[in-house]
């Protein structure tokens, strides 16, 4: 194995302390591990807070800032954060109008801040849960009962936290995260397996020649193996999966994550998504706004998934919502 970092043992607490010098934007409290906004609002708001095990960064701590996240919580590397963590960002970030937890649907994740938006809840603090899982791959997973969350959670983040920086109630930001939800579906491709640092090795055995159709963001086995094909042919599969979940026709618009899991250079995600466009485009159906890169990965597999979120004017108009994190910034 050959990593960049220490040891395994230190590897979260190591990348915290180079998160925080690299953000000073950013309160990194790394002995409880949360990361949240270094300057409080100016006014109550909605406090908007995800998290998920680490090594699918910039999700969720590189989203932490205006107009997106108040608070993220990294567990350990693809584990879930502990009930402490998620009560302690609940805490530092809450300013009297209440608390939307976005929860990856994980049985880990969903367990934990589930315990935490009760504790939350006996200090009376109004909590409201966003549950993730757009993953269309599979119904139930390693880890899962249902659907896996994915790629849908960078949606979900930035409209419910560009909804509630605009000062919106709790139970509107909430909502809204939930029809994002709904309105998005996920598929991802795996051309190689990740390696964890604590582990050393990659966590399946994926042939050169094969590749893993439907994989989940922690290598979670997907619908099949098969052997490589061009991207062309992987695309038009992916998407017409997708187009088969979801109520989307000719003349809609969609938001589109061109995904990369980790290892997958730039050149290829742009391969991926010319291709993607010219597949929807061939089913009447236009990208109205579109991102390009790594924002979930799984270390440092290769690979890419696809996220196609339907869009409509007010879902736009919040997307297009000025926003300032280390991963994502626009004005």
């Amino acid at each position: 194995m050959k990593k960049l970092i220490n040891s395994p043992e230190t590897v979260l607490t190591d990348a915290l302390t180079g998160l925080a010098a690299a953000h000073p934007e950013l309160a990194v409290d790394i002995p409880n591990r949360v990361i949240s906004r270094a300057g409080r609002p100016g006014r109550p708001k909605v406090a908007v807070i995800s998290g998920g095990g680490s090594g699918h960064e910039p999700l969720h701590s590189c989203f932490v800032g205006r107009g997106m996240l108040d608070a993220a919580c990294p567990g350990e590397v693809f584990t879930s954060p502990v009930p402490d963590q998620v009560l302690t960002a609940v805490q530092r970030v809450h300013s009297g109008s209440g608390v939307v937890l976005i929860v990856k649907n994980y049985t880990g994740d969903v367990m934990n801040f589930q315990l935490a938006a009760e504790l939350a809840a006996e200090e009376g603090v109004e909590i409201r849960t966003v549950l993730v899982d757009d993953d269309v791959a599979v119904e139930d997973s390693t880890w899962t009962a249902g659907r896996r969350g994915t790629g849908a959670t960078v949606m979900v983040e930035k409209i419910t936290g560009a909804l509630a920086e605009r000062g919106a109630p709790l139970d509107q930001v909430a909502e809204t995260g939930r029809r994002v939800n709904a309105a998005s579906r996920s598929f991802a491709v795996a051309l190689t397996a990740a390696t964890t640092p604590a582990v050393g090795k990659p966590g399946f055995d994926l042939p050169e020649d094969e590749i893993e159709i439907g994989v989940g963001i922690h290598g979670e086995p997907g619908r099949r193996r098969e052997r490589h094909r061009p991207a062309a042919e992987l695309v038009a599969e992916v998407v017409d999966t997708i187009l088969a979940d979801h109520e989307l026709t000719a003349g809609d618009e969609v938001i589109a994550l061109v995904n990369g899991l980790g290892g997958t250079p730039l050149l290829e995600l742009y391969v991926v998504y010319g291709e993607v466009r010219a597949r929807l485009a061939e089913r009447g159906v236009r990208i109205a706004r579109n991102l390009v890169g790594n924002y979930v990965t799984s270390l440092d597999m290769a690979g890419f998934s696809l996220t196609l979120t339907k869009a409509d004017p007010e879902l736009l108009e919040l997307w297009d919502a000025p926003v300032a994190t280390p991963a994502l910034n626009w004005s």
